[in-house]
C-alpha cells in the first residue's frame, strides 16, 4: 500500500528528509509520494516514517495503490538492488 499526501498539507517540509526511499518530493501545490518508490518503510523502518511525523496527519493509505506487505518487501528488495547497482 503506498501512501498519498492529501491536500491537507501544509507544506512543513518534514516528512521528505524521513523518507528513506526518496519517494517524497515537491508537487505542483503541496508534497506528494510516488507510489512506485513507497514501501511504507518496509524493509526500514516498523511504521511509515513519514506518517509518525507529520503535523497534520495527512499520509493516508492510496485506494489506488493496495499491496500487501510481502509486496512492499519486494518492492524494497528492487529498490535496494537498483540502488546498489546505481552505485
Amino acid at each position: 500500500m503506498a501512501l498519498m499526501i492529501t491536500d491537507e498539507c501544509i507544506n512543513c517540509d518534514v516528512c521528505e528528509p524521513e523518507c528513506p526511499n526518496d519517494a517524497i518530493s515537491m508537487g505542483e501545490l503541496y508534497y506528494q509520494i510516488e507510489p512506485d518508490r513507497c514501501t511504507e518503510c518496509v524493509g526500514h523502518f516498523d511504521t511509515p516514517q513519514c506518517v509518525e511525523i507529520c503535523p497534520v496527519a495527512c499520509i493516508p493509505t492510496h485506494p489506488e495503490h493496495v499491496e500487501s506487505r510481502e509486496t512492499l518487501w519486494q518492492k524494497f528488495q528492487r529498490l535496494q538492488n537498483a540502488q546498489s547497482v546505481a552505485h
